[in-house]
């Protein structure tokens, strides 16, 4: 799964990427505009993508100032919802991962979503890095087998290798200076448990980009 490109689940052509544009934004666009958001691609290019588009339904067209024709997600189409699904696949991904973290015989006291899935730049041979906090007294034959489960689910849901990066809650203080910390502090997207209460057993630092 490729987060810039989620719709190349389905189709590698530049009908994802306008679909996966119009979707995030509820307003109109020219050909012109949604160029400047895919720079690779031509005017004339998604301007044939989004007249195919529109025959089919799923884009909807009006009149802007000028005349100008805008395109915009129909969202009223049957295939909306299933459009909408796969671009916000990400979020997806971080609802399945609260659900199922939630559903752990031995909760962590934080779990967070890090590295490129957290940024959204994560490709489709990016890692999905799951930071875990462990509580004391754990029983590690359930705890490793949790992980485990969690890494193989993950994959199944995403084709992307899950890496689960678990702390002891204990250690947490002796690794104030860990760049991967800072950076999880700084930019991961929190699954389970309270961010403050995470932040406030170490001090910040400066973030590395996992």
């Amino acid at each position: 799964m490729d987060s810039r490109h989620p719709l190349a689940v389905i189709t590698p052509t530049l009908d994802g990427d306008v679909l996966m544009c119009l979707a995030r934004a509820e307003e109109s666009f020219t050909p012109g505009q949604l160029q400047r958001m895919l720079p690779d691609a031509s005017v004339h290019g998604i301007r044939k993508v989004l007249n195919r588009l529109a025959a089919q339904g799923i884009v909807a067209t009006s009149r802007g100032g000028g005349a100008a024709v805008m395109y915009s997600l129909n969202r009223d189409h049957l295939a909306a919802n299933a459009v909408m699904d796969l671009v916000f696949q990400a979020q997806r991904l971080a609802d399945r991962l609260e659900s199922a973290l939630s559903r752990w015989q031995v909760k962590p006291w934080y779990a967070a979503l890090f590295g490129s899935w957290a940024r959204g730049s994560a490709q489709g041979d990016s890692d999905v890095d799951i930071f875990l906090v462990r509580p004391a007294a754990t029983d590690d034959e359930v705890w490793d087998a949790q992980v485990l489960d969690l890494e193989q689910a993950v994959t199944k849901w995403t084709g992307n290798d899950a890496q689960c990066f678990t702390v002891d809650r204990a250690d947490l203080k002796s690794l104030n200076n860990d760049p991967v910390l800072g950076s999880i502090q700084h930019e991961g997207l929190t699954l389970h448990g309270s961010k403050s209460d995470f932040s406030r057993q170490f001090r910040a630092v400066s973030p590395q980009r996992a």
